[in-house]
This record gives C-alpha cells, structure tokens and sequence, in this order.
C-alpha cells in the first residue's frame, strides 16, 4: 500500500459463519476506506486450529462477496505467519520482559479466589493473572504459555509518564482518546500470554505484527475490544511497530438485547440469504 493510504482491515476468525454483528463490523470497515480511495484487506486468524474449518474460510469470503465487499490483494492467514510471531516474541524475550508460564485456567481461577484475595478482576483476556509464574517457579517439565512482564515492560517506558507519551488516537462512540497508564496495564491487564501453551501466538501480539505488516492506518472493530487498546500500544511500543487510529463502534444485539455471537445461527449472513433477505435490507436493518 501507498505510503500514507487510509488502509482498513477486516479480520474475522473462521471458527463458524458470520452474522450481522460482522457484516456490521465489514461494511463500516470498507465504506471508510472506500469513501477516501483508500484500502480494504482481508485477515483470518485462523490460529485457534481446534476451532477453525475450511468450509468457514470459505463461507466467509462468498458471504462478503454477496454482500458487496471486496478487498485489495491476497487474503493474509494468520497461520501461515508463525516465523513472525516468533521473531517479535524473540526480541521482547532479548530485553527480559517475558517469561514462561505453566498455569492452566482452573489453576489462575483457584489463586484469585483463594481466602484473602477479593473477588477476581476481569480484563480484556478474562481473568487479570496474579503472576503465579513470574519469578521463575513455573514447571519446567510442563507445556508452557509466553507471558509479558508487564512490570518490566512499563518500566522501558520510563512508568507513566512514559506511557503517557505514546500517542494513541481513537474515535468512535465516545470520542475520547484511550488512556494509558500504569495502573489500568498492570491491575486491569496484567501479564499477558503472548504464545499460548499449544505454541500458537496469541491474540495480543499476533494483531499488532500484522497490522503493521498490512500497514493497516485504521481499525475500525466492536466497542468490546476498546480495552485491548492500552496493551496492543504498549506492544506496538516495544516493537517499533506503527499504531492505526482505532475506531471502535457500537455491537449489534439480539431481541434480548445480547451481543451476537456464533451460536445466533438464525441471524447468520448465510441464513438470512437463504430466507431471501438483500443486502440492501441487510444495510437497511443495521443502519448504513
């Protein structure tokens, strides 16, 4: 892409069909870009391998397709990127700001509620992980999670007022740069996985590598992933990688007023075109 381009990216997961929530997500995305002659690009993350179907690969592209979405060049696979996931882990590890983790869920939900803790603070991966690991008692004989040392990672920075300085543009339903500050990465995020324990890159570390590598200039997604933003700009940091401007827009509901998910088969892309609907009625339905 040209240098300077406005360049979104529409990255869904082929783990089932998409729905209107997508559809939502798609068409925003690529009328920004197409109403300033800018670019539109495809992304699977497609690294979850116990979740992700061939059949939705390709149920994903025919349903934009149909709904008058193309996109510019070759559909980038996050699972056939892995050697660059590697190399980013690689250079956070060389300056000492990961470490090796053999926690499992059950074990992390087991030390946040033990007597004395609280009740458990949730951020943007679940559960903040109490950094059971960090000081090196993980078992070396156990698959491991890569985690970042969130500690050390804010100290490169120079602590908040290092933090404050890294430039974070976000528009969207509140109009309001994202904050960044010590005390939301280290209480409200924690030490993130940066390699899952299966060796796959995780969610995190995996979509700042490829923004930059897509020169993505704008991510428009869900307000329910506005909080990631703090770390993916601590992690852009860390990598000399260029942030996008974030849009974050609000979800789409079911009658019952819930987010949607995979399980909303009757209002999947593909369900509705069975029944008829338009792409038109589609647009209409959702607003745009």
């Amino acid at each position: 892409m040209s240098a300077g381009q406005h360049t979104e990216r529409f990255a869904p997961s082929p783990t089932g069909l998409l729905h209107l929530g997508h559809a939502y997500s798609a068409m925003l995305c690529h009328d920004r870009a197409r109403e300033v002659d800018g670019a539109f690009l495809l992304r699977m993350e497609d690294l979850d391998t116990s979740r992700v179907r061939a059949e939705y690969h390709d149920a994903i592209e025919e349903d934009l397709n149909w709904l008058g979405i193309t996109w510019d060049g070759a559909v980038l696979r996050q699972s056939e990127r892995t050697g660059a996931y590697e190399d980013a882990l690689t250079k956070l590890s060389a300056r000492g700001l990961t470490y090796p983790c053999t926690c499992s869920r059950r074990d992390i939900s087991e030390a946040v509620r033990a007597p004395n803790e609280g009740e458990p603070v949730f951020g943007p991966d679940g559960i903040v992980y109490p950094g059971t690991c960090r000081d090196g008692t993980a078992d070396g004989d156990a698959p491991a999670a890569i985690r970042l040392n969130m500690a050390a990672a804010i100290d490169t920075t120079g602590g908040d007022p290092g933090l404050r300085c890294l430039a974070v543009t976000e528009t969207g339903e509140t109009g309001h740069p994202a904050m960044i500050d010590s005390d939301t990465l280290l209480n409200g995020t924690g030490d993130i996985v940066l390699r899952r324990r299966d060796g796959a890159a995780a969610y995190h570390l995996a979509v700042v590598v490829d923004d930059d590598f897509q020169g993505a200039t704008h991510v428009t997604r869900g307000t329910d992933l506005a909080p990631a933003v703090p770390v993916q700009r601590l992690l852009q940091h860390l990598l000399g990688l260029r942030a996008p401007v974030y849009h974050h827009h609000r979800l789409i509901r079911d009658e019952a007023g819930k987010r949607l998910a995979k399980r909303h088969d009757a209002l999947s892309i593909r369900e509705l075109r069975r029944q008829g609907v338009t792409p038109e009625q589609i647009r209409a339905r959702l607003g745009l």
